[in-house]
């Protein structure tokens, strides 16, 4: 399924690392909260002995936060990073439209729809509550969190 030809080239997401004439290019507040958000998910995933594939994969349709192997599963999570209140409540239903149509794209992009047997995928979220003053934030991961919305016969699951 996942064979020694399967590779996603990685990116730092959100121009990490980049550097302009007078020095690094700084990176605007909300973008590094959801990133630190992003690497506890991350972490959070591991300890469920899950793979991280890859963080920050963006079309012109969408993004998808963290691409993750769950034994032969892929795992499209969506990371929710909030201060207060409930963060899986910002997964919208547009926002599920725009995450299946992302992980359509890279499905097909690496070519995983086709063959005898598609891979089996599933939707994930991960909500990271970080109140002001604490040390470490409260994780909770929510498996298979919503079904692939589209165009009927466009996603299978």
């Amino acid at each position: 399924m996942f064979g020694p030809g399967f590779r996603v080239r990685f990116r730092l997401p959100f121009g990490l690392g980049r550097r302009s004439a007078r020095g690094p290019i700084p990176i605007p507040w909300n973008r590094w909260f959801g990133d630190r958000g992003e690497r506890e998910a991350a972490r959070c995933l591991r300890r469920k002995g899950m793979r991280v594939l890859l963080r920050g994969y963006r079309t012109t349709r969408g993004e998808v936060d963290l691409i993750a192997r769950d034994g032969g599963t892929l795992v499209f999570v969506e990371v929710k990073t909030r201060r207060r209140g409930e963060p899986a409540e910002a997964v919208t239903p547009e926002k599920q439209r725009r995450i299946t149509l992302t992980a359509l794209h890279f499905l097909k992009r690496y070519g995983l729809l086709e063959g005898p047997r598609p891979v089996p995928c599933r939707f994930d979220v991960v909500a990271v509550t970080w109140p002001e003053g604490r040390g470490r934030p409260a994780v909770e991961h929510l498996p298979d969190a919503f079904e692939a919305v589209g165009p009927r016969g466009q996603f299978f699951r």
